[in-house]
C-alpha cells in the first residue's frame, strides 16, 4: 500500500476524522491489561548473562507497558508486540555490553575481524526502531497517537 500508514480506527474516531468509506473499524479487543510474561519461558538459560537479559526485559516491560496501556490503549491481546519490544531491547543491551567489553574488532586465528556482536546489535537496533514506531514510543511517533478517552494526565497513573 502506498502513502501514509492508516490511522488505527479508534484514533480516527477520537480525532473526529473517521470516514466509513475510507476506514475499517477492524478487530476490537477486550480492554484487559497485558499480563507480564514469564521471562524464563521466552528467554531461557541458567547463566549469569541469561539472568541479566531477563532482568532487562522485565525492566523494559515495567517501564513501557503501563504507559502504553494508558496512552495507546494496549490490551492483553496485543501484548505480543510489547513482549517483542522488551526482548529486542534486552538483546540490544546484551549486544552493547559485549561490544563494550570486547571492542569493535576482535582477534581470531585469521587476524583481526569485526566483532560479530556489531552485526547482532545492528539487526536488533533496526528491529527496535520498527517496534518503537509501531508502539508510538519515539517523539515523532508519539505525535501520531491520540490517547484513549479518559487517558489524560490527571488520572494518577504517572504520579
Amino acid at each position: 500500500m502506498r502513502g501514509a500508514k492508516p490511522k488505527p480506527h479508534l484514533q480516527a474516531v477520537r480525532e473526529g476524522t473517521y470516514r466509513e468509506d475510507r476506514q475499517s473499524p477492524g478487530v476490537r479487543f477486550a480492554p484487559t491489561d497485558p499480563v507480564e510474561p514469564d521471562w524464563e519461558l521466552h528467554l531461557p538459560g541458567d547463566g549469569d548473562e541469561d539472568v541479566l537479559v531477563r532482568e532487562q526485559a522485565a525492566q523494559a516491560w515495567a517501564r513501557v507497558v503501563p504507559v502504553l496501556v494508558v496512552a495507546a490503549g494496549l490490551t492483553d491481546t496485543q501484548r505480543d508486540t510489547a513482549l517483542e519490544y522488551c526482548v529486542t531491547w534486552a538483546r540490544l543491551v546484551q549486544a552493547e555490553r559485549h561490544l563494550s567489553a570486547e571492542g569493535l574488532v576482535v582477534g581470531t586465528e585469521r587476524g583481526n575481524v569485526k566483532n560479530p556482536w556489531t552485526t547482532i546489535a545492528h539487526q536488533y537496533r533496526a528491529h527496535f526502531r520498527s517496534l518503537v514506531g509501531e508502539l508510538g514510543l519515539s517523539p515523532a511517533a508519539a505525535t501520531r497517537l491520540t490517547p484513549p478517552e479518559g487517558g489524560d494526565d490527571d488520572d494518577g497513573v504517572f504520579d
